[in-house]
């Protein structure tokens, strides 16, 4: 299905439908990563609830986007932690299905510059299904269809089937990265992967496709995301999205020349989430009918908001936040 940039939508129209993941995160600042067997003292330690889907759903939605979904949460008691969330950040809790077992959980490290590493426990996000997806009628009717990779293959390969058949675009983030499903790319309108998902997405979809792929990422990173994402455009989307941290992001879709990004400067406090925010970013101003050009702007500006910021769902920027960035910039 072919992309347009330039769409209008009328009002009713203009929600996404993320298909999310949600879970409660633990994330610590440290001056270094440890090493095995090290004990480190932390900085600071922040808990509150996240997820990659549940960071797309409230970024759009401050950025003034309604937004409809699906979220698995389990009976513990991180469950109606969840949940809370959810509706404090007013989202409808009719989004959440509740699961038996445990609720997501992610832990993470953010060194003294700002990179970090991570790890999470699937949980309820695992039990999010496709006779889930089946029964949400909001699906259809939705301007954008949003997954990423923090649940399972079966409700991502249905959910991007249904909107194929009604005529609803999709958005891709393979992330965390694992072997793509077969048909989901070709069912993909929107593509959008950091450097390193690029990189295994590459060595996924066909031998040698990675090829001088880490020198050429060292040596001219835009050049070399520029080919990559032309190279995926052959396998069905018709716009990718390659973000590469403090070189910012380079987009190519089909019959145009790449475009890069520049990043926003920022005094990087913690990186985690800022992919999160970029995406959502994203969406939002495709959804929009905003040109290209534009939706990579505010996408970069929503993503250095984040990475200027500790924590995530906190950092998450308003839209009055995201203007007066655009506006001084």
């Amino acid at each position: 299905m072919e992309v347009n940039m330039t769409a209008t939508w009328t009002d009713e129209n203009i929600f996404l439908f993320v298909l999310g993941s949600v879970v409660i995160a633990c994330s610590a600042k440290v001056d270094s990563f440890p090493q095995p067997g090290e004990s480190l003292r932390a900085r600071t330690l922040t808990v509150e609830t996240g997820g990659k889907g549940l960071n797309l759903a409230v970024g759009a939605h401050r950025l003034g986007l309604a937004v409809d979904g699906l979220f698995a949460v389990g009976d513990d008691l991180f469950g109606p932690l969840a949940e809370q969330a959810l509706t404090g950040a007013g989202l409808s809790s009719t989004m959440i299905r509740r699961c038996p077992g445990a609720t997501g959980a992610g832990i993470g490290f953010t060194n003294h510059d700002g990179e970090n590493c991570l790890a999470v426990h699937s949980g309820a996000n695992r039990l999010l299904s496709a006779d889930h997806v089946r029964a949400a009628a909001g699906l259809r009717r939705a301007a954008l269809v949003l997954a990423q990779f923090e649940i399972d293959d079966a409700p991502i390969v249905e959910a991007f089937a249904l909107a194929r058949r009604a005529g609803v675009r999709t958005l891709l983030n393979p992330s965390p990265f694992r072997r793509l499903p077969a048909g989901l790319l070709a069912r993909t309108d929107i593509l959008v992967a950091n450097a390193v998902e690029a990189a295994q997405l590459a060595r996924d979809l066909a031998p040698g496709l990675d090829a001088g792929l880490d020198a050429g990422m060292r040596s001219d990173p835009l050049a070399t995301a520029a080919a990559l994402a032309v190279s995926f455009l052959a396998f069905g989307p018709d716009l990718v999205v390659v973000t590469l941290g403090a070189h910012g992001a380079v987009a190519c879709r089909r019959g145009g020349s790449p475009i890069h990004q520049p990043a926003f400067p920022v005094t990087t406090v913690d990186t985690l989430g800022a992919g999160d925010a970029f995406t959502a970013g994203l969406a939002a101003g495709l959804a929009e009918g905003r040109p290209l050009e534009e939706c990579l702007r505010r996408a970069a500006a929503c993503g250095a908001i984040v990475a200027g910021r500790i924590g995530v769902f906190d950092a998450l920027p308003s839209a009055d936040e995201l203007e007066r960035l655009l506006a001084g910039a």
